[in-house]
């Protein structure tokens, strides 16, 4: 089956509204991306090297692929999650021959344009194709203009930023940041969650590594919390905007010193309880909160996600194996002591993310549309669907509008992908503005204003890049 991505996909299928999107969408098509949320490793540009082969480029790493194509019964160890190797053509084939099985999802959406777009291929993947493509997809990894740094510049992106750890040296940040051959911003962003659960069994291994890097004592939660401003101010010092947070709930309050320390204590002894953790992290919360007050980093929030959810594949397998699944999630309540605490400070800014979209309209919406420091972020993980960005501007525009919502964000470990997501967004986006336009609650110029906004100044704003 030819693979031809109609020019107007995913634009509303009336004509006259089509036609206004048309126009909306290329208005901003070539824009500049900023990713101001991503896992694509620094060291990635820093180094330059090849990719590897098409299974380890666009299989492998991917959970949203490897999600799907389990839940038809493709083991992990063949799709080379397991510990001992598998030919890396053998996994291409097993993709291609399960390619129908992502009909109408967004990972579909994604590798179409990737495909098709980035690497030149015209054909849907097939058992019938798959060794073709793969020594296609090979032979276009071996060309100069296929390595990252040459992708950044092709791809438009403007700002990329990472996740990265506390601990971490930033090494290849600093590297990027001081290379005259590199003119990309790539930003670290600063993800503590390691240190938040005295129960967990890397929890004491976390703070070692914390205090190898930042040489303060970890010891006491009051040496920790130190320990963590301090990184902070690395991460500041190499560009860093923002901070990343997941967590099971948003609830974050307060406990007092000697509580603090008490629980902290127990968890260096191994004796912290389920209740201890739970109280413990949030408080953490509640600290990220008071630093990002006082050194303005963007805290994004993104709680809803029970990890790990089929323990042997965990054990087995590690993390990001595609079982991590939504919760349902409150922001109202419990973000109400730390919003009544920097919920109006003048440095202080939130970005709330959810995988359970009920909570869009339900409190996210409701909170951006009175705090001047909440925004509503963008659909993201098991929502950044073409029909889940469509939901996400009905749910949140009539209470917060479009400049209390965050832009863009890609989140994403596949390089490759980024500005196939991207695109997505600024479809849907371009949609709905002409939606808004021919029901006669916007006008054209009104209309063309905002969607420039949505993927320029607002994630800039937002982010403070």
């Amino acid at each position: 089956m030819r693979l031809d991505p109609s020019p107007d996909r995913l634009l509303p299928a009336d004509p006259a509204t089509r036609a206004i999107a048309r126009t909306l969408y290329e208005s901003v098509h070539d824009a500049p991306i900023l990713s101001p949320h991503g896992h694509v490793e620094a060291s990635l540009l820093q180094e330059d090297q090849a990719f590897t082969d098409p299974a380890d480029l666009l299989i492998v790493p991917d959970h949203y692929v490897l999600r799907l194509l389990h839940a038809h019964g493709i083991g992990l160890d063949d799709l080379g999650r397991g510990a001992a190797p598998v030919d890396p053509r053998e996994i291409w084939r097993r993709f291609a021959a399960h390619w129908h099985v992502f009909a109408g999802t967004p990972v579909r959406a994604w590798f179409e344009d990737t495909l098709h777009s980035v690497i030149g291929l015209d054909e849907h993947p097939s058992a019938a194709n798959a060794d073709a493509q793969f020594d296609q997809i090979s032979a276009w990894i071996g060309h100069a203009g296929s390595r990252p740094r040459a992708l950044f510049d092709r791809f438009g992106i403007e700002v990329l930023a990472t996740t990265d750890d506390p601990a971490d040296t930033l090494d290849a940040h600093a590297a990027l940041r001081d290379d005259p051959a590199f003119i990309g911003r790539v930003l670290p962003t600063f993800r503590p969650d390691r240190h938040f659960d005295p129960s967990s069994a890397g929890w004491r291994g976390a703070l070692q590594q914390l205090h190898a890097s930042s040489g303060m004592d970890t010891g006491t939660a009051s040496g920790l919390i130190a320990a963590l401003e301090d990184r902070r101010a690395h991460f500041r010092s190499l560009g860093a905007t923002a901070t990343d947070t997941g967590v099971v709930d948003a609830w974050a309050t307060r406990l007092p010193a000697a509580e603090l320390e008490r629980i902290h204590g127990a968890g260096l002894a191994g004796a912290a309880t389920a209740e201890d953790a739970t109280a413990y992290r949030r408080h953490m919360l509640w600290e990220m909160a008071r630093m990002s007050s006082e050194d303005g980093l963007v805290m994004q929030l993104h709680p809803g996600v029970l990890r790990g959810h089929h323990r042997p594949t965990t054990d087995r397998y590690g993390a990001d194996t595609g079982h991590d699944l939504p919760l349902f999630t409150r922001y109202t309540e419990p973000l109400r002591e730390l919003l009544g605490d920097f919920g109006t400070h003048e440095t202080f800014r939130m970005v709330l993310f959810t995988v359970d979209e009920t909570s869009f309209t339900r409190e996210i919406a409701p909170l951006a549309g009175f705090y001047p420091s909440v925004f509503a972020g963008a659909p993201w993980w098991f929502l950044d669907s073409p029909d889940g960005i469509r939901r996400f501007r009905e749910g949140v525009t009539d209470s917060a509008g479009f400049y209390k919502t965050s832009g863009f964000i890609d989140d994403t470990r596949a390089y490759l992908s980024i500005p196939a997501r991207h695109d997505v967004s600024r479809r849907m986006d371009a949609g709905w503005l002409a939606t808004l336009v021919v029901t006669g609650r916007l006008g054209e110029e009104e209309a063309h204003t905002i969607a420039r906004d949505l993927v320029d100044s607002i994630p800039r704003s937002v982010f403070r890049l």
